[in-house]
């Protein structure tokens, strides 16, 4: 099994193989490319982002500072937006609902490395995906981790490390972030019940 494979199947893998590394290149580009476009200029930022992107809504606002690992493994809903110095590596699907914001200096993360030395000097990696629903904010310098679900409705504060997953209609703060308490979903279009 290549380390590619093996990457894919969501097993360790050499992270600096060429062919993993290779991955990398294209988010690269793009993202140097989305840098060079007039900041106020919206509409080209819209392409560029849309080129990068794994799929998105309508609109999409990325931010100057914007980076990633492969860019086509981030899906992302209508009216998405990232603040300034967002980093999301999608070496696995990153899924962010719509009408998503993302506060400056956040990452998102879907790559970890082993505890062990042994494991670190041997250039392992290991992905797990991240699942965010509609609706969601983040404050600045917020860090999700790898693996963890968000649900819909939910506004974390600035300096959370979200490590567990994240039910609908809360507030989570702290490190590692917990729910502080309820909020109500005014926009609730689903015909359920709350």
């Amino acid at each position: 099994m290549t380390e590619l494979e093996k990457l894919d199947a969501g097993q360790e893998y050499d992270f600096l193989d060429a062919e993993v590394a290779a991955r990398k290149e294209n988010a690269l580009r793009l993202c140097q490319e989305l840098e060079r476009v007039d900041a106020a200029d919206f509409p080209a930022q819209e392409v560029v982002a849309k080129r990068l992107l794994g799929s998105t809504g309508e609109h999409v606002y990325l931010q100057p500072g914007f980076r990633c690992d492969n860019g086509q493994n981030i899906h992302v809903g209508e009216a998405f937006l990232t603040n300034y110095n967002v980093t999301i590596l999608d070496i696995m699907p990153v899924h962010i609902g719509d009408y998503c914001m993302i506060g400056p200096g956040t990452t998102i993360s879907t790559v970890g490395h082993p505890l062990s030395p042994a494991g670190r000097r041997a250039h392992l990696a290991k992905g797990e995906p991240v699942t965010i629903g509609d609706d969601v904010w983040m404050g600045a310098n917020v860090a999700v981790m790898p693996g963890v679900t968000i649900g819909s409705n939910v506004v974390i504060a600035a300096g959370a490390v979200v490590t567990k997953d994240v039910p609908d209609n809360v507030i989570v703060a702290g490190v590692p972030a917990r729910v502080v308490r309820a909020i109500d979903d005014d926009v609730d279009t689903r015909g359920t019940a709350r």
